[in-house]
């Protein structure tokens, strides 16, 4: 069984190159995918049955529970590709498989060190931790695409530039098209945080893990002006995974398991997620954005490119979190008397989506299919000022794609400020304002290639 977190590239150049050793090596060998579009090749029951061992190479979760009692091997998808005929001998002596907690079993230590014991080290790095983020971005990655674009191409088509920024008339088709697109954006924190506690707990961590997203997102619910945005959701995501995979162990009466996954178990976990959130987690991510705003404020006298280094760091840092809002709210509300400050903060805006497309174009090679893709898209959201088409490449590498972008922004909104820059909308504006941007795309780029190599 070959699968990749984004399930194009990888899970099909496995699948090839295991089969063609297994052939040179004489042996029978049927390869399941779990692709993009889903799982192809499925093995029956009496293919399972029959197999003398089970080969899983996957970075990211998969139901193993029909391998029980079959000797299972689990590496990384790369191994797969450069290691095949290697993993078909170590097969043979893999463990047996004896199901959740043991052997290969799903998630966990277990099945980390079953990696580790086949693999020649193939999948170190490949933790839990890994290949449940990276489970979340895939499922994410959709709602990005398909919400941004909708909302990009409204906006093109339908919008008119008025003294508020660019507005679609209450009444015209692409306002409904936009609203479509709206809802595709407010799905996808809940996707990502849902799915990431999905491949740490199974299907009974999927709703306290949806849910704490969206509580996540919607920070009216804890008296915060901006929600927590994708680092919200990376929280509350394995927050809801662990809580779940710990109220799993718990023993209770016979009567009572039938019901624990269906009722129990998501009953007790988004009930405590929730509140947990809320009234722990929700009051310094208030507090934040309450002192924020404060310190921004004093620091409107100061230097303008200094301020333009601020604004373009905050609004790069987590694409439309807290920080970033506090930015763009902070920028709008001085957009009367002091359009330099929105002039920043707007040409830092599109720097993260910008930046990170033209990456895949002009460095494809480091780039997989599914990252070529979701990068075009960025690309487009980009030109209209939605930063979120950032978040799968920063959701899928924080510590690399986060800073290449506060660089990228920083250099923006320090060249905005220096130039005066004026925006007298908060969206929107006007085309010379692009060179602006290049220059912060330029840095983001050359960051982001260094850190990639």
């Amino acid at each position: 069984m070959t699968a990749c977190p984004t399930g194009i590239a990888h899970t099909y150049m496995a699948a090839e190159k295991l089969a063609q050793a297994a052939e040179s090596l004489g042996h029978s060998m049927k390869v399941e995918t779990q692709g993009s579009i889903g799982a192809e090749n499925v093995l029956s029951d009496n293919d399972v049955s029959e197999a003398d061992g089970i080969i899983i190479a996957a970075d990211k979760d998969v139901d193993r529970s029909r391998f029980v009692g079959k000797r299972v091997l689990v590496v990384g998808v790369a191994d797969g590709i450069h290691r095949p005929q290697r993993l078909i001998e170590q097969v043979l002596d893999a463990p047996v498989y004896e199901g959740d907690g043991s052997g290969a079993g799903r998630g966990g230590a277990s099945g980390a060190a079953a990696s580790g014991g086949g693999g020649g080290g193939g999948s170190k790095g490949r933790s839990v931790t890994y290949k449940a983020l990276m489970n979340g971005v895939s499922y994410m990655i959709p709602f990005v695409v398909v919400g941004g674009l909708l909302i990009a191409v409204s906006l093109a088509l339908g919008g008119d530039t008025t003294s508020k920024g660019i507005v679609i008339p209450d009444d015209s088709f692409w306002k409904t098209v936009n609203d479509i697109g709206s809802v595709g954006f407010e799905l996808m924190i809940p996707a990502l945080s849902g799915y990431i506690a999905y491949a740490i707990a199974d299907r009974p961590a999927l709703v306290p893990g949806m849910v704490g997203g969206w509580i996540a997102a919607h920070g009216e619910l804890y008296d915060s002006e901006a929600g927590a945005g994708f680092i919200g959701a990376i929280v509350t995501g394995f927050l809801a995974g662990y809580l779940v995979l710990w109220i799993k162990r718990v023993k209770v009466p016979k009567f009572v398991q039938p019901i624990m996954p269906i009722i129990v178990i998501p009953i007790v976990a988004t009930s405590a997620l929730g509140l947990f959130f809320i009234y722990v987690l929700g009051e310094p991510i208030s507090w934040v954005f309450e002192q924020l705003t404060d310190w921004l404020g004093g620091l409107t006298g100061t230097s303008a490119a200094v301020l333009g280094i601020i604004l373009g760091l905050m609004i790069a840092f987590d694409m439309g979190g807290p920080v970033n809002k506090t930015a763009f709210l902070f920028g709008a509300g001085l957009v009367s008397k002091n359009p330099e400050v929105m002039g920043a903060c707007a040409a830092a805006i599109p720097v993260p989506p910008l930046g990170q497309g033209l990456a895949t174009l002009l460095r494809r090679r480091m780039f997989d299919d599914q990252e070529r893709e979701t990068g075009l898209a960025a690309l487009f959201m980009g030109f209209f000022g939605i930063t979120e088409g950032a978040i799968p490449f920063a959701a899928a590498r924080p510590a690399r794609v986060i800073p290449a972008n506060m660089v990228g922004g920083a250099v923006a909104g320090a060249i905005a400020g220096v130039a005066s820059v004026e925006d007298n909308v908060p969206h929107g504006g006007r085309l010379w304002r692009c060179s602006v941007r290049l220059v912060g795309c330029r840095c983001s780029l050359s960051r982001w290639w260094w850190v990639r190599r």
